[in-house]
C-alpha cells in the first residue's frame, strides 16, 4: 500500500506543479498538454512496480457496468462533438454577436444577457465549448469597447461552471461520478435543478456585487456594429447544418432522459447521434464545399487529451482501491447520512484544485461508491462549483488562462483565486442547500 499511496502522492504533486508552471508545450506548431502525460508516466510506473497487474486494468476498463471509463468517455466526447459541429456552423459565433450588438451601451443589461445566455447554452450542451467559444468575443468587444473585460469573462465563467450542474451531460464530472453510482438522466435532473438554479443565482449575485461600480458605468465607445466574434468578419452562418445539429441535439438531450425507459445506455445515445451528425455533416461538405476539410477540422477540436487523461487517473485510483487505501478513506469520509452531501461537497471542491476536477472525479467515485447516494451529489456539485476557484480547478479554466494570454488580458493566479474564492463559497453553501432540501423532501 506505502509504494501505492507514494507514486500516486508523487503524481499529483508533479501534475499540479507543470498545470502552474506549463501546463502545455509547443510541439510541431501544436499545444500539447504536460499535465496528463506525467499522470500517464504515474499509471505505467503503476503498472512496472507492481502495484496493478495490466489483468486488472483491463478489466476494469472492459467492465460491464457504469463504472465503465470507456462508455462515460464516449458519452462525453460524443456530446461535445455535437456541440461543436453547432458551433461550427455559426450557431455560438451568432449568438455572441447578437448579444454585444444588443447591448445599447449598457453594461448591465450586457451582462445580464451574456449570463443568461450562456447559462442556457451550458444546460444543452458542453460548459467547455461554450467557455472557449465565448470568451475570445468578450476580450475583442472589450478591446474594442475600451471596458474592462472582468466581470463579463467572469459572469461566462461562473455560469458555464454551475449551470453545468443542471443536466447530467452539462459536465464530464457528472457524467462520471452519476453514471458511476447508477443515476439516471431523470433522477439527475429531479435532484439537482435546484442546486444549479440557487447556485447559478448566487454566482450572478456576487459577481454584481463584485463589479457593481464598473457594471453601473457606461460603455462611452459603443457604437453599434460591432462585429466582435471575428476581427475584420462578420459571422458565416450554415443555416442547414445548423439546424441538423440543433435537431440533433435535442433528439440526443430527450432521449437521454427517456433512456431508463427505452433501455438503452446513454452513451449509445449519444454515440449513434455523433455518428449521425457527423455522415450528414460530411455529404453535405462534399456536395456544396466539394471537400471533406470542414467536418475533419470540427472531429479535431473534440478534446482528445481527456483520454489519456481520464484512463491515466482511472488506473492510478484503481491501483489506489487495490491496495486497500480507498477503502480506508471511505471509513473516514462517509457515514452514509445526508450530511456527506455537505461534507463530500466541500471536500471536493478543495480537492478539485489540487488533483483537477476530473481526477479528483475519479478518485471520489471510488471513495463514495454505492454507500452514500448524498455524497455523489455533493461531489458533482465540488466538481463544478470548485472549478472557479483557482484556474487548476478544471480543465477549462486552464485552456481559458491561456486565451486570455493570447488576448493580451492581464488575469493573474492570485486574482482569479482571490476573486473565485469570494464567488465561489456562497455559490457553494447555495447549492449544498438546495441539495439538503431536494434530498429531504
Amino acid at each position: 500500500m506505502t509504494l501505492t499511496i507514494i507514486i500516486a502522492a508523487v503524481t499529483i504533486i508533479a501534475m499540479i506543479t507543470v498545470v502552474l508552471v506549463k501546463p502545455y508545450i509547443t510541439v510541431c506548431g501544436h499545444n500539447l498538454g504536460l499535465y496528463w502525460i506525467v499522470c500517464l508516466l504515474g499509471a505505467v510506473l503503476m503498472l512496472v512496480c507492481g502495484c496493478i497487474t495490466p489483468a486488472a486494468v483491463f478489466d476494469g476498463i472492459t467492465a460491464k457496468s457504469s463504472v465503465n471509463p470507456l462508455k462515460i468517455l464516449t458519452l462525453f466526447l460524443s456530446m461535445t462533438l455535437l456541440s461543436v459541429y453547432l458551433g461550427d456552423a455559426g450557431f455560438f459565433d451568432f449568438i455572441a454577436d447578437s448579444i454585444f450588438l444588443r447591448a445599447k451601451g449598457g453594461k448591465v443589461k450586457l451582462f445580464l444577457i451574456l449570463y443568461a445566455v450562456v447559462s442556457i447554452l451550458t444546460v444543452f450542451t458542453s460548459n467547455d465549448v461554450i467557455i472557449l467559444t465565448f470568451t475570445p468575443p468578450i476580450c475583442i468587444f472589450a478591446r474594442k469597447a475600451k471596458i474592462s473585460p472582468l466581470p463579463f469573462l467572469l459572469g461566462e465563467f461562473v455560469a458555464a461552471n454551475t449551470w453545468s450542474m443542471t443536466l447530467i451531460v452539462g459536465n464530464p464530472t457528472n457524467v462520471y461520478l452519476a453514471q458511476s453510482a447508477g443515476i439516471t438522466f431523470a433522477e439527475y435532473l429531479s435532484v439537482m435543478y435546484l442546486p444549479a438554479l440557487l447556485g447559478g443565482l448566487t454566482g450572478l449575485g456576487m459577481i454584481f456585487l463584485l463589479f457593481k461600480k464598473e457594471l453601473l458605468s457606461p460603455i462611452k465607445e459603443f457604437n453599434g456594429n460591432l462585429p466582435v466574434t471575428r476581427p475584420d468578419a462578420k459571422v458565416k452562418i450554415h443555416k442547414t447544418p445548423m439546424l441538423v445539429a440543433i435537431f440533433h441535439l435535442l433528439a440526443c438531450i430527450i432521449l437521454l432522459s427517456i433512456s431508463d425507459i427505452i433501455g438503452v445506455e446513454m452513451y449509445l445515445i449519444c454515440l449513434t447521434l455523433a455518428l449521425s451528425l457527423t455522415v450528414f455533416d460530411l455529404i453535405y461538405d462534399l456536395a456544396v464545399e466539394k471537400s471533406a476539410a470542414p467536418v475533419w477540422r470540427s472531429i479535431k477540436k473534440e478534446p482528445y487529451e481527456l483520454i489519456p487523461f481520464v484512463l491515466s487517473m482511472f488506473v492510478i485510483v484503481l491501483a489506489l482501491k487495490t491496495s486497500g487505501a480507498i477503502e480506508v478513506l471511505n471509513k473516514i469520509l462517509i457515514s452514509g447520512n445526508l450530511s456527506d452531501g455537505i461534507s463530500i461537497g466541500f471536500l471536493s471542491a478543495a480537492a478539485a484544485n489540487l488533483l483537477n476536477n476530473i481526477p479528483m472525479s475519479v478518485m471520489f467515485e471510488s471513495i463514495i461508491g454505492q454507500s452514500s447516494y448524498p455524497a455523489v451529489f455533493g461531489a458533482v456539485i465540488g466538481s463544478n462549483v470548485g472549478a472557479f476557484i483557482t484556474p487548476v480547478g478544471a480543465l477549462a479554466g486552464i485552456m481559458w488562462s491561456k486565451i486570455l494570454g493570447n488576448y493580451g488580458v492581464k488575469f493573474p493566479f492570485r486574482k482569479f483565486v482571490m476573486y473565485g474564492t469570494a464567488i465561489a463559497i456562497p455559490t457553494l453553501i447555495a447549492s449544498l442547500g438546495g441539495l439538503l432540501i431536494t434530498l429531504a423532501v
